[in-house]
């Protein structure tokens, strides 16, 4: 049976490399989930500092007036 040599051991930036991608890999729903959040919370946040906006999502509702919907 031939003998197998071994392969020289990895580099350390090989190494870190490879386990950044690894992280990345088994934590790609929680970063997706977390990106969805920040986005929709910037979306939200400039909505809400136009002033045209601003009126519409703090207006208290009122009788009669069929504008809401």
């Amino acid at each position: 049976m031939p003998r197998r040599q071994r392969e020289p051991p990895a580099s350390l930036v090989t190494r870190v490399v490879d386990w950044v991608f690894t992280m990345l890999r088994n934590a790609e729903f929680e970063i997706l989930f977390f990106l969805f959040f920040v986005i929709a919370f910037l979306l939200f946040k400039d909505l809400t500092a136009r002033p045209e906006y601003n009126q519409i999502l703090s207006k208290k509702g009122q009788e009669g007036d069929s504008r809401l919907f």
